[in-house]
């Protein structure tokens, strides 16, 4: 019995977000990925009418839950900064594999408009906390605070997340102005 089209699409996907971590995403080829899941190149073109869609579709996942948190923060109405911060953690937290995949590939980030999201992000977020016209001292402190959460994430992946994430979110707080960082 044949697998269901959507069962080997996201098994490519799988394989395909492996290989580009092991070996970055300019140096697999459709081959490799062929060759890792045992089917031929013209296979993988019947899932993916390219290379990059194939790249694309990998991502897809952290974009929609990024553009999900976002909206859902929205439509709150009342923000609560520290678990504004918590759960902004925990979505970066729960993607960062992907984030280091589109950390050590810079120009991919430009190529799929992921920084242009983030950024967006960035600043809904913060406009949910000081309001829609933050000063430029109130944007960067949303800004330092966002982007230290990303970036504390991917820099500790060791860390036990319980003390990653308590120290990271009391920082992002410090950067706000809301309490001084431990």
């Amino acid at each position: 019995m044949s697998r269901p089209k959507s069962d080997t699409r996201t098994r490519i996907q799988d394989v395909a977000r492996e290989l580009f971590w092991r070996q970055g995403v300019h140096r697999t080829s459709l081959q490799d990925i062929a060759d890792e899941l045992g089917i031929t190149k013209p296979a993988l073109y019947y899932h993916f009418a390219s290379r990059e869609d194939l790249v694309r579709s990998t991502l897809v996942p952290l974009i929609e839950e990024g553009e999900r948190f976002v909206a859902d923060q929205e439509s709150l109405g009342d923000t609560d900064s520290r678990a504004l911060l918590e759960g902004y953690f925990d979505f970066l937290y729960g993607r960062r594999q992907d984030l280091m995949l589109v950390l050590s590939e810079p120009t991919m980030l430009a190529d799929l408009g992921l920084v242009d999201n983030v950024l967006a992000w960035r600043d809904r977020l913060g406009k949910l906390l000081f309001g829609p016209r933050p000063t430029l001292a109130q944007a960067t402190r949303a800004a330092v605070a966002f982007g230290g959460l990303h970036d504390c994430c991917v820099q500790f992946p060791d860390a036990p997340y319980e003390e990653l994430r308590a120290c990271s979110v009391e920082a992002a707080l410090g950067a706000l102005g809301e309490s001084p960082p431990r």
